[in-house]
């Protein structure tokens, strides 16, 4: 059987466009050839592909199921035979997905969307939620760009160590905690707020201070570093939140932050991402261009790719 590649191109097309005109504009050609593609699309795949309902096409349910892995065949495509083409930033047109924790999105997110309109209008950025510790939606090529605080366990998710933070507390103006020294048995016997997106009561912090005969009382946990922020503005709640991701934060907030007196190693922060992308020179441009934005709220810092 010969298989026309030039076929998934256009379906690809009539899946994004979901009509033949828009399809034709887009791939610049007529409406008659682009009719004619989808009728050998159809005869290739033994459906429909695009039904007519009303004035409108609609995808039938296994045009809706191979729409994603169309586009990302195409998209690989593409890659495969641009990979030694000079990167023309001023007319890249891509969608990159930047998966970062809320703290780092908070701190940075202005300053990369900026950079990178600045350098390439064409490029659209999606900034989503912190994942978990599953690298799937990385593999299939869902996520460009990830941070952690650990390094991949997986032998084809890259990383690039960029920073690294250090953890301090944070209460309201006028916290009994502002009152002379903060020891670590004053800490210990506040209560807390933590930060969990599963709803974790109990940290690293936890372990540290059960090892010193220690126990805190963490009467509350919330999934990102801002609600814990304005809960221990608006309580008597402490925050123990990394300092340089959330010091813009806690700034703009009026908290007031002392060091945690607990020695702690400081928090790495990895970039991650699949190894498809080594050699794609938009990709390369983009975690160059986010490590940059991201070592600016660091001190100088030891950054090594593996």
């Amino acid at each position: 059987m010969q298989l026309d590649l030039n076929l998934l191109t256009a379906l690809d097309a009539l899946l994004e466009e979901g009509s033949v005109a828009g399809a034709a504009a887009r791939l610049h050609v007529t409406a008659p050839a682009m009719s004619r593609s989808l009728g050998r699309i159809r005869k290739a795949t033994g459906d429909q592909i695009l039904v007519r309902t009303g004035r409108s096409m609609v995808p039938t349910t296994r045009a809706l199921a191979m729409h994603a892995q169309v586009h990302a065949l195409v998209q690989q495509a593409h890659q495969l035979l641009a990979a030694q083409q000079e990167l023309d930033l001023a007319a890249l047109d891509r969608v990159f997905t930047v998966r970062w924790h809320d703290a780092l999105t908070a701190a940075c997110g202005t300053a990369l969307i900026t950079a990178v309109r600045r350098q390439a209008p064409g490029v659209r950025l999606r900034l989503s939620a912190e994942p978990g510790t599953d690298d799937a939606e990385l593999r299939r090529g869902e996520v460009d760009l990830e941070s952690s605080t650990g390094a991949p366990a997986l032998p084809d998710i890259r990383h690039r160590l960029i920073g690294s933070d250090q953890l301090v507390v944070a209460v309201r103006p006028g916290h009994p905690l502002t009152e002379g020294p903060l020891s670590i048995e004053r800490y210990a016997a506040a209560e807390h707020v933590a930060v969990s997106r599963r709803g974790s009561l109990r940290g690293p912090i936890d372990d540290a201070l059960t090892a010193r005969g220690l126990e805190r009382r963490v009467v509350a946990a919330g999934p990102t570093a801002a609600f814990a922020l304005q809960l221990a503005l608006d309580t008597d709640l402490v925050a123990t939140l990394p300092d340089a991701v959330t010091r813009a934060a806690r700034d703009q907030l009026g908290l007031v932050t002392l060091p945690l007196p607990l020695p702690l190693p400081e928090v790495p922060l990895h970039l991650l991402w699949h190894q498809r992308y080594d050699d794609d020179r938009a990709h390369t441009w983009l975690r160059d261009l986010a490590t940059e934005t991201v070592q600016a709220l660091f001190a100088p810092s030891r950054a090594c790719d593996s």
